[in-house]
């Protein structure tokens, strides 16, 4: 997958926060630079030291964890199906998540690009995304997502 160049804003973080049910301090996807509902997103996460998980991992070494660049993956996975018309209404949770491998630690001030492209849908009910999270260009985190609808 690749990142588009310049970086354009196509969802705001108010349009996000109408599509995901995500709030603070879960909400992990602050603008999307690319839409393509069904298909793929490219969005950002801006890195800072005041969110809230900097206070425990780790004082004096912040790191972003791990399952949080996961979640923020499975967020902009979210974003792909939100707009889908044929999709019924409902919450999209967590099923599986297979192949993730984290390559270098994310810390406060870096700007992690996400891009996740669908790869499958079934039943209009399960689907699998794969992602990856980059910080200027270097490859931090990628894997395969899968998630199914709860009533």
């Amino acid at each position: 997958m690749t990142d588009p160049s310049p970086n354009p804003v196509v969802l705001t973080s108010e349009q996000i926060m109408g599509l995901l049910p995500h709030r603070y301090p879960f909400a992990l996807v602050d603008r999307v630079v690319l839409h393509e509902p069904g298909q793929r997103a490219v969005a950002i996460k801006n890195v800072t030291l005041n969110e809230p998980q900097f206070q425990g991992h780790f004082p004096g070494r912040p790191l972003m964890p791990g399952v949080l660049i996961v979640e923020a993956m499975a967020q902009v996975g979210g974003l792909i199906v939100a707009q889908m018309p044929d999709l019924p209404k409902g919450l999209f949770v967590f099923a599986g998540i297979d192949a993730v491998r984290f390559r270098r630690p994310v810390v406060p001030g870096d700007q992690l690009t996400i891009s996740c492209e669908l790869l499958s849908l079934k039943r209009q009910r399960f689907g699998k995304v794969r992602g990856e999270a980059r910080v200027e260009g270097q490859l931090v985190c990628s894997g395969e997502l899968m998630f199914s609808l709860v009533d």
